[in-house]
């Protein structure tokens, strides 16, 4: 059995080398990580560790700073670059291994014994090899701490009420905190919803009043999180009232919240979360769907394989792992990251349906399931780390950019708006412009330095405006690159600029540009 152990074990550290690794080779494609991580480096460069800022003066009030401060302290201390912005996110999931090998454990009959340690490793490496549990591990999200809080909080009370020490009583509140400064209110309803059904079920609300701290822990969870919301709107008024009302009330009830000051709602048919869930677990869940319907058949038994020392376990068990879903049922306004939070206790339930034969010993079929995901994420990652022009990142262009004589990121210009990437790789340096200011400064010859202008390629009404009388410099797979040039040079050169400029006519009174 410790051969088999050893080999559990090394499956799973190379599962999270793997992904560590991949966190390096990929550069930050918009929206999501390099909109954070872009959070996170200003939050480095200006020392201000108190308001998140979507940009230089611009408050983010979406999310609550946990995430950000663990990116920053990684900036700090490794620079700024993709893999120091991905670390955190590795950091939080390795901790949420170890939680899901120590709750099986401890769901075992004989928890210290071999069988116990290998059922825990097995638990792990299904959440490890989960799809969306693959892809969070090493990405610039919030997700991943929300699921270290809530994973903390259930953990913690499992192990309490199968006759855990105090310790993990403590640690149920502190995993409280960190959902709290992670992602907010939504923890107390993540955690909430199952033990509730819990203790209703099974009527055990002395026991849950007894194997928790209730009034120490909660003024423990209080004093760690409640003074950043205090100090977070003294110092930008209004962050409550978009925080606590519209991210967690409209954004839940209206799925097409037009309020969302970062981004856009996501409108789906309600009940989509279920279907997000079977995609975030694949192949785990579909394998441990068809394992329990196997064991219902042939009518096997879980016996030696698990222990409710309390009540109702398995129960909340369940009831962890299905909370997220059941919870945004109803809500059209979703992500398939959402179902995270659950992903941890349904590889609990799916390593208790391993069979006893493979648990001593690892056949191709499941080797083949344990690395079916980590392959295919290296064999993608690979593929576009020798083709990034197919993600929508700007890190390549900022790159040539850097190289044009006499260039740099200050003299390069987004029409409308800089995606994230182009401003985290520029280091805040790129600046966007309007349509109307640059065509003004064009059409009156004001451009005082050479400047290059980014314009996306379906903006087809600017490039018509753009192509035949300015060089195209540089292109990717959504701008095109044009070099402008003030009005210098010889009066031939400048009579010669301004007739092909005939086309871009600035009318101020009615402030757009004409052909």
């Amino acid at each position: 059995m410790t051969k088999h152990i050893n080999t559990l074990l090394w499956l799973l550290v190379s599962v999270l080398a793997i992904r560590l690794g991949l966190a390096a080779i990929l550069p930050l494609a918009d929206t999501t990580e390099p909109r954070y991580a872009e959070i996170a480096r200003i939050m480095t460069e200006t020392g201000d560790w108190i308001t998140p800022w979507f940009d230089y003066g611009v408050p983010f009030w979406g999310k609550p700073p946990l995430s950000f401060w663990t990116q920053a302290l990684s900036f700090k201390v490794f620079g700024v670059s993709e893999f120091a912005g991905r670390l955190p996110s590795w950091l939080a999931n390795c901790v949420i291994v170890f939680l899901i090998y120590t709750l099986r454990r401890y769901l075992h009959t004989e928890r210290t014994s071999d069988a116990a340690r290998a059922s825990g490793l097995w638990a792990a490496l299904i959440y490890a090899t989960t799809a969306l549990g693959f892809l969070t591990a090493g990405t610039v999200m919030t997700d991943s701490f929300l699921a270290l809080g809530s994973t903390l909080v259930l953990t913690s009370l499992v192990i309490r009420l199968q006759g855990g020490p105090m310790i993990w009583g403590w640690m149920f509140f502190i995993g409280l905190a960190i959902g709290l400064l992670a992602k907010g209110p939504l923890i107390l309803v993540l955690t909430g919803l199952p033990v509730f059904l819990w203790v209703v079920f099974a009527r055990r609300w002395q026991r849950l009043w007894e194997c928790l701290p209730w009034l120490r822990g909660s003024a423990l969870t209080l004093a760690i999180a409640v003074p950043w919301y205090v100090l977070a709107e003294l110092k930008t008024p209004g962050f409550f009232d978009y925080f606590i009302v519209g991210e967690h009330i409209k954004r839940f009830l209206v799925s097409s919240w037009q309020g969302d000051l970062y981004g856009n709602a996501h409108e789906f048919p309600r009940g989509t979360i279920w279907l997000h869930l079977v995609l975030a677990s694949f192949p785990w869940g579909l394998i441990a769907i068809a394992a329990f319907a196997i064991k219902c058949w042939r009518s096997q038994e879980t016996k030696d394989q698990w222990h409710s020392g309390e009540r109702g376990i398995g129960g909340l068990i369940l009831a962890s792992a299905l909370s997220p879903a059941i919870f945004f049922t109803l809500s059209g306004n979703i992500l398939w990251t959402y179902v995270l939070p659950g992903l941890p206790f349904l590889a609990v339930l799916a390593a208790s349906l391993v069979p006893r034969d493979v648990g001593n010993t690892l056949r191709p079929s499941a080797v083949t399931a344990v690395l079916l995901i980590p392959f295919l994420g290296t064999l993608a990652a690979g593929w576009l780390s020798l083709n990034p022009e197919t993600l929508k990142t700007e890190r390549d262009l900022v790159a040539r950019v850097n190289e044009l004589p006499g260039m740099t990121p200050n003299d390069l210009l987004y029409l409308d708006k800089a995606p994230f990437s182009a401003r985290f790789y520029t280091q805040g340096r790129v600046r966007a412009v309007e349509a109307d200011t640059i065509s003004r400064q064009l059409a009156q010859g004001t451009l005082s330095q050479p400047a290059l202008l980014a314009v996306e390629k379906g903006n087809k009404s600017m490039l018509n405006k753009l192509q035949g009388v300015f060089d195209q410099v540089d292109q990717n797979r959504r701008y095109q690159v044009f070099l402008l040039e003030p009005s210098t040079g010889s009066p031939e050169q400048i009579e010669s600029r301004e007739s092909k400029k005939a086309g871009i006519e600035y009318t101020a009174t009615e402030g757009h540009p004409l052909t």
